[in-house]
């Protein structure tokens, strides 16, 4: 019901400026229920095209939601930031293990990478109309997702994973549909989905990935796409097995539309070998950020995909920002050709890290988790308690809430800074704040 407001205008860009101000103004509630489309059209004297293209306009800026045939509402959340409004003030003083950040003491030096783009782009600047992906960038990222098994397809460039994935689903997926995604699992991803109109499909996770049946079950409801991270999940460390992956591949078989979109933001910081899925279904995509090996203002990540997928995110891309800057493209082929990174080491720093915490927890009766990457999660029986008692004791954790959907609360630890002297008091104070059953005999979905 729209109670006692009334939304007024003759053009789409009217009608959508009346919707938004009743809504900023908390005439239109969080939740309620915008007229039908022919409803309103009728009720203002316009083309029903029209009033479609001022609820496009809503959906887009994240005012209203779409639901198929249950219809538009106004959003019970901001469309952006909403998990990451979830965040612990970290006072001084305070250790602060809640950010998600690599350990920049493995980062390699950026300088002299950036100095040599520099004047690789004073020799051959790169100008409109020039190609979008620098050419040895592509011919080195092909080869190393052909020796990962990630079947053959053209390559792009983009700002970061999440911009990646963001492009990819409105390339193929219309306001209302539905994506299966892990919980717990990104928040940002989490946000992301319901940000272009979408709907989110919780889909439960374990150490070896998505589980199988839930995915059978989301994409039998009609679920048209499919998120999976390959290895380092974000927040449990999940990593693709290969039977998990063999499992899901005979579960995407049965459902060829699928659009399936894979995030191995983890490359180059785990030493688990990949298992993709890519190649299972007609569309899909498969994404590599370098944010955690090289450095998160990098801003680059690389996608491959189906000739289809990539060539709509080109032609997007083309419309907007037109290409990643060139110069960051041959700094990342410069730290590549010079060994910047060890990977093993890399990923032998972040196991020790990880593996010391589980284990001094386990020798307190707590089930910690993460198989691979930075991050540990905690189940706890009482999210919020735990996370304030942690602060209290000198420790900020992430809420568990910022990261899942249906699933039990958990806090996520992030250990790429975690010292050898601070396992032990971590996990006395995580033991302290969660209690003796805290953590036992819990999974992560």
């Amino acid at each position: 019901m729209l109670g006692e407001y009334r939304i007024s205008g003759r053009r789409a860009a009217d009608i959508a400026a009346s919707i938004e101000l009743a809504v900023g103004d908390g005439a239109l509630r969080p939740g309620e229920v915008l007229p039908p489309l022919r409803e309103l059209a009728d009720r203002l004297g316009v083309n029903p095209n029209t009033v479609a293209a001022a609820y496009r306009t809503l959906r887009e800026r994240g005012v209203i939601e779409t639901a198929g045939r249950r219809g538009s509402r106004v959003r019970p959340k901001p469309a952006t930031t909403a998990r990451e409004l979830i965040r612990v003030e970290v006072p001084p003083g305070v250790r602060n293990l809640s950010e998600g950040n690599p350990d920049p003491a493995l980062l390699p030096p950026l300088a002299g990478a950036f100095a040599a783009a520099a004047a690789q782009g004073d020799r051959d600047p790169v100008l409109y109309g020039h190609a979008p992906v620098e050419p040895e960038l592509a011919r080195l990222a092909r080869a190393a997702l052909d020796a990962d098994g990630v079947p053959d397809g053209p390559v792009a460039v983009t700002s970061g994973a999440l911009d990646a994935i963001e492009r990819v689903l409105t390339a193929h997926l219309r306001p209302g549909d539905a994506v299966a995604v892990e919980d717990p699992g990104w928040g940002s991803l989490l946000d992301l989905v319901p940000a272009l109109g979408l709907r989110t499909v919780p889909v439960g996770v374990d150490g070896e990935g998505p589980f199988p049946d839930d995915v059978r079950q989301a994409l039998a409801s009609g679920a048209r796409a499919l998120v999976v991270t390959d290895r380092a999940q974000n927040p449990t460390g999940a990593a693709l097995s290969a039977a998990r992956a063999g499992d899901l591949r005979s579960v995407l078989a049965e459902h060829p539309g699928t659009l399936l979109v894979e995030d191995d933001h983890g490359h180059h910081i785990v030493d688990l070998p990949l298992h993709p899925l890519a190649g299972a279904t007609r569309s899909w995509a498969f994404v590599r950020s370098e944010a955690k090996a090289y450095g998160p203002d990098l801003r680059l990540a690389v996608l491959t995909g189906d000739a289809v997928t990539v060539d709509r995110v080109r032609g997007r891309q083309r419309l907007g920002p037109g290409w990643v800057s060139r110069i960051v493209q041959r700094a990342v082929v410069r730290l590549w050709s010079e060994g910047a990174v060890d990977p093993a080491a890399v990923a032998a720093r972040y196991g020790r890290r990880r593996d010391a915490l589980i284990g001094a927890l386990a020798r307190r009766g707590i089930a910690a988790h993460g198989p691979s990457g930075m991050n540990v999660w905690v189940p706890v029986p009482d999210e919020t308690g735990a996370v304030a008692r942690l602060l209290h004791a000198g420790w900020a954790v992430a809420p568990g809430a910022r990261f899942r959907m249906s699933a039990p609360p958990g806090i996520r630890v992030t250990v790429s800074t975690l010292t050898e002297a601070e396992i032990e008091p971590l996990s006395e104070a995580i033991a302290a704040a969660i209690g003796p059953a805290g953590g036992q005999a819990r999974t992560y979905a």
